[in-house]
């Protein structure tokens, strides 16, 4: 099975036998990345009267009530909602789900604050295809313990605003990090990327999203994807999400 696409005037195909996949699977057994303090992710199972959801304690079938903070518990994909009073929710501002993406890998850089920020210059020296609609942030240094990191109270890197302008700036509607968020952890609500991001809120890029908590195996290469972004039908700000990449191979 075969896709085809036309990038600044270049034919390219991908396999959609051979995805990748850069979500981190959302497990009740405690084995994820969190942040923001959140709660782990659980499973409770149902009893009602002589019923009970659990084959292994002798009932008829699996029933379980799951209990998730898709911003805290694992890979997520959010809208502008994130920031309005108003409810916005992404199962209405994304519409489209194929995406021409670049996948780039950076090294944040360290201020005299002790931050890591991830700059427009760096992007600039790594972005190779201009006129791709998302972008797949992968940071340095990169390594399973991603999987499970817990990042609250540790100020984990974090986009620069200027950045996230430069995208809206050049029409990247999506964009995908391997971080917690792409604001400072504390930052006083300030949230500049997301703003830039999104131009809230002059300019809303209602259809923009930005999804977080990602993982990139050192396997896959920088370059050209075409990107699925898969998500719940959920009437909320974010939802858990599991983005797949489809390396795209120039046609000579």
């Amino acid at each position: 099975m075969k896709f085809s696409c036309t990038i600044n005037g270049k034919r390219f195909e991908a396999n959609l036998r051979e995805p990748v996949d850069i979500s981190i699977p959302l497990s009740v057994d405690g084995k994820n990345p969190s942040c923001y303090w959140a709660d782990p992710a659980k499973a409770e199972t149902i009893v009602m009267g002589d019923f009970i959801g659990s084959v292994k304690q002798g009932g008829p079938v699996n029933y379980q009530k799951i209990t998730i903070t898709p911003h805290g518990n694992g890979t997520h994909t959010e809208c502008y909602g994130h920031i309005t009073a108003e409810t916005q929710t992404l199962n209405q501002c994304l519409r489209q789900f194929h995406f021409t993406a670049e996948l780039i890998t950076v090294i944040p850089e360290i201020k005299p604050s002790g931050d890591h920020v991830i700059s427009k210059e760096e992007l600039l020296s790594k972005v190779r295809f201009p006129g791709v609609n998302a972008l797949v942030i992968r940071t340095m240094p990169n390594d399973d313990a991603k999987l499970i990191r817990h990042y609250s109270g540790t100020n984990p890197p974090y986009l620069e605003g200027e950045a996230a302008r430069w995208m809206a700036q050049n029409h990247i509607d999506h964009l995908l990090i391997d971080l917690p968020s792409i604001d400072r952890e504390v930052d006083g609500g300030q949230l500049s990327a997301h703003k830039q991001f999104w131009q809230y809120p002059a300019n809303i890029r209602t259809g923009a999203t930005i999804t977080e908590l990602i993982y990139v195996p050192a396997s896959v290469n920088d370059g050209l994807y075409l990107l699925i972004l898969q998500i719940t039908s959920l009437e909320t700000d974010a939802s858990p999400s599991k983005p797949l990449l489809y390396k795209l191979t120039e046609v000579l």
